[in-house]
């Protein structure tokens, strides 16, 4: 096997890691400063509504972290806290609706 047919077979596999990776970069953190600007500016809603949201769908969590990230030019708070349970749970909320996207257990 020559060099050239082993990069030619590799290709159809390399593309789709590449297209997976590029799916996963799309989210994008956002730092304090812009999500203060962004909150101001009354694009998103205070992250105390959003996570008083999420703690009255689990009582008694504890919030474990939060983020505010751009996925695809949608603001979305992503929420990890631990259950009353003893479970992991991730929720991903719209910032600009504070519509549940995801619940999932982490």
């Amino acid at each position: 096997m020559t060099l050239l047919s082993f990069f030619t077979r590799r290709a159809g596999s390399l593309a789709l890691v590449l297209l997976a990776f590029c799916s996963v970069v799309m989210a994008r953190d956002l730092d304090q400063d812009e999500a203060l600007r962004l909150r101001q500016q009354g694009i998103i809603l205070p992250l105390e509504q959003v996570l008083q949201q999420a703690l009255d769908r689990y009582p008694g969590a504890r919030l474990l972290e939060a983020e505010l990230e751009e996925k695809h030019d949608v603001y979305i708070y992503d929420v990890e806290m631990l259950t009353a349970a003893g479970v992991v749970r991730e929720l991903e909320i719209d910032a600009a609706t504070g519509r549940l996207l995801k619940d999932k257990e982490d």
